[in-house]
């Protein structure tokens, strides 16, 4: 097996749906040995902020010395992406190898009705490289939700719920409550909790949960933003929502001090290193025109978007491309995006979840007459006929976003922009480190 048929096979299951429930993922666990046994987690659920905490927390960790294993998902450009080491994604040869045991190891149960999904593919693949790679400390990002993520089969070191916004509704709930409690599954018996929850409906869910599971409980808040390093460190990835995201990994690197100690050294350095494609990721080209992509997916990813661009670039116009899946809250978002924006094409996102830009667009141009709002076959045709203008937003899906960074050459080398584009630093960052954490691995 190629590597590439290795991908069309794990693509293969995504027809299977998603799944939610531990019975696939721990029975596949169980057929290679357990390794979550082996390891040692943060575990990470909420609405948005969770990658970039997991990021956060894994460059802290490194800094310090330790091997650190990062989990995340969805991809954006590379499968190699959802699994890395120390920074440094999965080989080619691994995927394959690993893809062909579990596929072995499914054949041998000898159950039609045993068909892992493609989530449940990779969760188990990460679980095993990590452990061969003896990983002291793995970042662990679920997928969706929490309590029946596929990734919940493991215990964590602690826990984390980032936030607790609308999204995923038609399996989460649709109310704060009844999400938080689906996101609070990943608390277990006597490990710590960290949140940045500050509704009271949603945090006394997340209370209630931590006190029946016996975990000590700690809370962030506003004044953990001006607290040291975060006052004085130079954040790459820009934006107020990350600024309480580097909160939220200092929180569990206290709490966590006793098991896994780390310098203030490791700290502030974890902090000011730490890079992630796709979060307000800003470059130029060499006639000064700007982009920037940002895969914000539901309401307060969008909001938290708009916010940033007014901080880094105030009273700039910008033209957006943007696309969605057919289960995202558009309206939302587009209130959000439509905000600061001159005008719109819309574009379809390379999924067979992808949202019809007609459908998108009638919306638009209903809430937003004045706007000029144009639609295209793809996302290359709005990438062509947006490439001269002085600043363009390309949000929506992360989907859609990894697409982009692939079309426009931006998915080379280790962290770096490819092409002919300069990376935009954000306000107080160094200028060789681009705003959003550069090009994706």
């Amino acid at each position: 097996m190629t590597y590439e048929e290795a991908i069309a096979a794990l693509y293969a299951r995504r027809w299977l749906g998603m799944k939610l429930g531990l019975r696939n993922v721990r029975r596949l666990a169980a057929l290679v040995g357990n390794p979550h046994q082996d390891l040692r987690f943060v575990h990470v659920a909420g609405t948005t902020g969770k990658g970039s905490t997991c990021a956060m927390l894994e460059a802290i960790y490194r800094a310090q010395g330790y091997r650190v294993g990062l989990f995340l998902s969805p991809h954006l450009v590379s499968f190699r992406e959802r699994m890395q080491v120390n920074r440094r994604p999965i080989g080619k040869a691994d995927v394959v190898r690993l893809a062909e045991e579990l596929e072995r190891r499914i054949a041998s149960a000898n159950d039609p009705g045993f068909a892992p999904t493609f989530f449940e593919m990779a969760t188990v693949m990460a679980l095993l490289w990590f452990r061969e790679q003896g990983c002291e400390l793995v970042m662990w990002e679920t997928g969706m939700g929490g309590r029946l993520d596929a990734t919940n089969l493991v215990r964590p070191s602690a826990a984390v719920i980032t936030n607790v916004q609308f999204d995923h509704q038609q399996w989460l709930g649709d109310s704060l409550e009844a999400i938080a409690a689906e996101k609070a599954g990943i608390i277990k018996p006597g490990a710590p909790a960290v949140t940045g929850v500050e509704e009271p409906g949603p945090l006394d869910v997340i209370w209630r949960r931590a006190f029946e599971a016996g975990a000590p409980l700690r809370t962030v808040g506003p004044e953990d933003l001006e607290a040291p390093p975060i006052r004085e460190a130079r954040l790459p990835l820009p934006g107020a929502h990350q600024r309480r995201n580097a909160a939220l990994a200092l929180a569990v690197a206290e709490v966590l001090q006793p098991q896994f100690p780390v310098s203030s050294f490791a700290l502030r350095k974890g902090l000011e290193s730490v890079r992630l494609s796709g979060r307000c990721q800003t470059v130029r080209d060499a006639e000064g025109r700007l982009t920037a992509l940002d895969g914000a997916h539901n309401p307060a990813g969008a909001r938290a978007l708009a916010a940033t661009l007014r901080e880094l670039f105030p009273g700039r116009r910008y033209v957006l491309v943007a696309g969605a899946l057919q289960d995202k809250d558009w309206p939302g978002m587009w209130e959000a995006f439509a905000e600061e924006a001159e005008a719109a094409w819309l574009a379809p996102v390379a999924s067979s979840r992808s949202a019809d830009p007609g459908r998108l667009a009638a919306h638009a141009r209903l809430t937003r007459p004045g706007l000029p709002v144009r639609t295209a076959g793809d996302l290359r045709e709005a990438l062509a006929k947006t490439a001269r203008a002085p600043m363009r937003v390309i949000t929506g899906s992360l989907y859609l976003v990894g697409e982009a960074l692939g079309l426009l050459g931006l998915e080379s080398g280790e962290g770096n922009p490819g092409g002919d584009w300069a990376a935009v630093s954000a306000p107080g960052t160094s200028s060789g480190e681009p705003a959003g954490g550069g090009a994706a691995l």
